[in-house]
């Protein structure tokens, strides 16, 4: 395992984004879609925020049903995107190490980040990612 490998190496780059006008009904069934737990939400494509599936689950004040129905049709209709994701989001570039990105991760308790260059949403990075990597190098 070399200690300066970069994230690029390893970050997703077939991605899933939400528009900030978009609804959380649609965010949901993207959730469920591709299974996955993080959404970052574009403008263009410049980053402007970042849902996760906790997010939704907070707001609803309720489990989702076991059949996958989806979130209350109250939550839906008090809640925009914009007031429930994550803003001023903490992202890197393709070039930080994966290290610094497991630091980050680590330390500011995150699950994932956004990657970007020249202000361009290029890629995201999980933790799952990162499980991910070190398993295969062992």
């Amino acid at each position: 395992m070399r200690r300066d490998e970069p994230i690029s190496k390893i970050m997703a780059t077939n991605l899933v984004t939400l528009n900030v006008n978009d609804d959380l009904v649609s965010a949901e069934k993207l959730f469920f879609k591709h299974k996955i737990k993080h959404i970052p939400v574009v403008q263009d494509k410049e980053i402007i925020g970042m849902l996760s599936y906790s997010d939704i689950e907070r707001i609803s004040h309720s489990d989702i049903n076991e059949d996958k129905t989806g979130i209350k049709s109250v939550v839906n209709n008090t809640f925009t995107l914009e007031q429930v994701m994550a803003k001023n989001v903490m992202a890197v570039a393709p070039y930080t190490t994966i290290k610094e990105v497991a630091e980050l991760l680590t330390t500011k308790g995150f699950h994932a980040l956004p990657v970007i260059e020249d202000s361009e949403l290029v890629g995201i990075v999980t933790t799952r990612d990162l499980v991910k990597y070190l398993v295969a190098q062992l």
